[in-house]
């Protein structure tokens, strides 16, 4: 009989969970720029029996999602695939997958995320150039235009819902540019996919990525990325010359011999997929399909009409004015003048367990609230609940509204 296992040291780090306790983690409605509330069904379906990430029933389930990710994202595209990670790990795949050393990269820059892309970009290699318009405001095409035979870039990024100032860039005519002068079209649509109405292929888009812990309302973990003809393109010649993706996790060149392979080519790991992430997402396209993508799009419009009238009632402004150019999954309400932000945000969460964001970067911050209606959350009673706390915090620092019956604490 084998003998007791003994342990041949002392241990010195001692086991902590007398002093943490059992887990029991805070619920919040989750209004802010992400994550939302996921849909419950999503929730179950994280909790079902996992299988192996290489088992033929997983992979016809990423099969599955594929053909549900591209219905949500309107593409054809062949190359339309789940990366384990969040959108940011989509995001630096796309980088890293496109950019040769010295590529130009032409990125607009109208919020934190812009700053972002220059930042992620120059890190493989490229020579960044700025497209800079005022945060919250939106590019024309003749500005882009300008820009792209300025600096011949071979990549152009753009942000369609630009999470830091709820602005929605217009697409007609930027694809029709980026063709005419050799250039790849790479879209941020991390805010807008399942909530803004998206046309990837009628827009010409070469290469989107997203997440899917906003309007997808799944929990973050696993990211949507696509690949149009052109991209493709440029990732075989890149490979063909034999340039190395300088991000072995991400290199799609081996990733696509896993889940991209035809006529029964066998599999070739790569690496362990999140298998109960996966499950997540299946069920989260499912249920966008379910509703139908128009009517999906169609809730979302509705709630943000619904809510920019309860802000104008209570003559809170929005930072975007023009409606058209305004985001519906996310709404950002300029902070009334004497108001400390972050103490609204820090009331709103510890008396009502309702999560809103602030203001991101030096141009923003303290200046407007972040508020997000996306996906399960995109509804009426909820856009009203939120309403009404926060006019209940703002309140509570003298602010008074151009109507809102409800009083303050201190009132008779």
């Amino acid at each position: 009989m084998a003998s007791a296992y003994k342990a041949s040291l002392p241990l010195k780090i001692e086991n902590p969970v007398a002093k943490i306790g059992t887990f029991n983690p805070a619920t919040r409605l989750l209004c802010g720029p992400g994550p939302g509330n996921a849909n419950p069904r999503v929730h179950a379906a994280m909790s079902l029996p996992q299988v192996g990430h290489m088992d033929p029933s997983f992979i016809a389930i990423v099969e599955d999602l594929k053909q549900l990710l591209k219905y949500v994202w309107q593409t054809e595209n062949l190359f339309t695939l789940p990366v384990s990670g969040t959108g940011s790990a989509a995001w630096e795949a796309a980088v890293a997958n496109l950019t040769s050393p010295g590529d130009t990269h032409l990125v607009c820059v109208n919020g934190y995320f812009g700053e972002r892309h220059c930042d992620m970009a120059a890190r493989y290699g490229a020579k960044v150039c700025r497209l800079d318009r005022t945060w919250g405001e939106v590019f024309t095409l003749a500005e882009i235009e300008e820009g792209i035979k300025k600096h011949k870039p071979q990549i152009l990024w753009v942000c369609y819902a630009e999470t830091s100032t709820g602005a929605r860039q217009p697409m007609e005519g930027i694809a029709d540019l980026c063709r005419a002068n050799d250039c790849l079209l790479m879209l941020d649509t991390v805010t807008a996919i399942g909530g803004v109405p998206l046309y990837l292929d009628a827009w010409g888009v070469d290469c989107s990525y997203a997440g899917t812990q906003k309007c997808l309302s799944c929990p973050p973990g696993v990211a949507p990325l696509t690949f149009g003809p052109r991209a493709l393109a440029k990732m075989e010649a890149r490979e063909k010359k034999g340039e190395k993706v300088a991000n072995w996790y991400l290199d799609m060149t081996m990733i696509k011999k896993y889940l991209l392979t035809e006529a029964g080519a066998p599999r070739v790991y790569h690496h362990t997929a999140p298998i109960s992430m996966v499950y997540a997402f299946r069920e989260a396209l499912t249920i966008i399909a379910e509703e139908g993508l128009e009517q999906t799009w169609t809730r979302h419009q509705d709630t943000a009409e619904f809510f920019w009238k309860l802000m104008d009632d209570m003559g809170l402004e929005m930072l975007v004015p023009e409606p058209s150019e305004r985001l519906v999954s996310l709404h950002t309400v300029k902070v009334p003048a004497g108001i400390d932000a972050a103490a609204v945000i820090k009331l709103m969460r510890e008396e009502f367990r309702i999560e809103i964001g602030g203001g991101l970067g030096a141009a923003l911050a303290g200046k407007i609230f972040r508020i997000g209606f996306m996906g399960y959350n995109s509804r009426r009673e909820v856009a009203l609940q939120v309403a009404t706390a926060l006019g209940y915090a703002l309140k509570q620092q003298g602010w008074k509204p151009k109507a809102d019956p409800l009083p303050r604490d201190d009132a008779p």
